[in-house]
């Protein structure tokens, strides 16, 4: 098996498929096919013409996909035009498919897709707009992730770690297209919870409610970021952050403390306080010494010098900074943040323009440019 001429044959054979009509991530996924079935047939026997073989199995593999997709389609119409269903047995296999659909031998992206489809209800059609990618490229997703744990046994329980980390991600996605991921994260949430009494499991619930009661004054009218510290705290929704600290104290009451039960105190804490001045910064820096403990993660470490700066001053923020890797996601937005309240605003001005090039999306771009454009501009007035 010549591997480099597989790969050398990839890019056009890709081609052609592209200009038969085939969209580019389907055609990608109709080549990746073709040659793993070259992988598995031509030691056997090679073909003569390895090209054309290749573009006849890719073509197959590709109508074989579009055929499959047009059937699930339909399915899934006719699953929701059916009428809602009458009692059924009390038989609840919600539990065993969260343990399905966060099979470790899933890549976390294939892992939440089919969450979203097994659990939560989604059509594919949903969740590829959720994502903003294709809806063809989304339904390959789930259909390899179904493949992928179809043989899968669960003769022991599975790992509620790995649910909570799936849900976990499925949260971050925020809010986009027609679903409300955030929501849906609450929801399945919710279900779990139901199903399964684990009081980290209680932790990333009152963890989700506590962050998305703050939502409504997350963003500007014109669609900017408004940080913690100048959001308008009468739009805090005080139902969720009242039952999200209720979840949480019964859960913390069980002594069993685990990161999302930490995460979650730290985010009642900032719920808790009247105004941005009368944060009990000391107590989240306590709460995230458990938290480094817990996980050892560098990010922790990195907000965690930003409580400290905060409750310690910017200092010794910036002391515990230092001892942290510089290309950590946001590590230039902490040490802008933590060098302007120390007074030096060219180096924050710098860094904060800095992190707007390394921002993840463009709401957090906009707002670290505006951040670096007030500091320039506070800069010029005093020469």
């Amino acid at each position: 098996m010549d591997e480099l001429l597989l790969r050398s044959l990839t890019p056009s054979v890709l081609g052609i498929l592209v200009r038969r009509g085939a969209d580019f991530a389907a055609a990608e996924d109709a080549v990746q096919d073709a040659l793993v079935e070259a992988v598995r047939v031509w030691p056997a026997g090679p073909p003569h013409d390895p090209k054309g073989w290749l573009v006849t199995a890719a073509w197959r593999k590709f109508l074989d996909a579009t055929r499959a997709d047009t059937a699930r389609r339909r399915r899934e119409d006719l699953v929701n035009e059916e009428p809602a269903p009458g009692p059924a047995p009390a038989v609840d296999d919600t539990l065993r498919l969260y343990f399905l659909c966060a099979h470790p031998s899933l890549t976390p992206s294939s892992a939440v897709a089919l969450t979203l489809r097994a659990v939560g209800g989604l059509t594919t059609r949903q969740i590829a707009q959720a994502y903003l990618v294709p809806e063809a490229t989304m339904a390959q997703r789930i259909s390899r992730a179904k493949r992928t744990v179809s043989g899968v046994r669960f003769d022991r329980p599975g790992d509620v770690a790995t649910v909570l980390r799936v849900l976990y991600l499925v949260f971050n996605e925020g809010y986009s297209g027609d679903i409300d991921l955030a929501a849906e994260a609450i929801r399945l949430t919710r279900q779990l919870a139901a199903v399964i009494d684990h009081p980290e499991v209680a932790g990333l619930l009152a963890l989700m409610l506590l962050h998305h009661a703050r939502r409504a004054a997350r963003t500007a009218p014109d669609g900017s970021l408004v940080p913690l510290a100048e959001q308008d705290r009468g739009r805090w929704d005080t139902t969720l952050i009242a039952e999200g600290v209720e979840i949480l104290q019964t859960a913390l009451a069980r002594d069993r403390l685990g990161e999302f039960q930490a995460q979650a105190a730290i985010a009642a804490l900032h719920a808790d306080a009247p105004t941005a001045e009368e944060t009990d910064w000391v107590q989240i820096v306590e709460w995230y010494d458990e938290l480094v403990r817990l996980t050892g993660s560098p990010v922790v470490r990195l907000n965690r010098a930003v409580a400290v700066g905060e409750a310690d001053g910017p200092r010794a923020g910036l002391a515990a900074l230092a001892a942290l890797d510089d290309s950590l996601p946001r590590h230039a937005a902490v040490a802008a943040y933590l060098h302007e309240r120390d007074g030096d605003l060219a180096t924050a001005a710098r860094l904060y323009a800095e992190a707007a090039r390394k921002a993840p999306d463009l709401a957090e771009r906009d707002h670290l440019t505006r951040q670096a454009a007030r500091l320039n501009s506070r800069l010029r007035t005093r020469r």
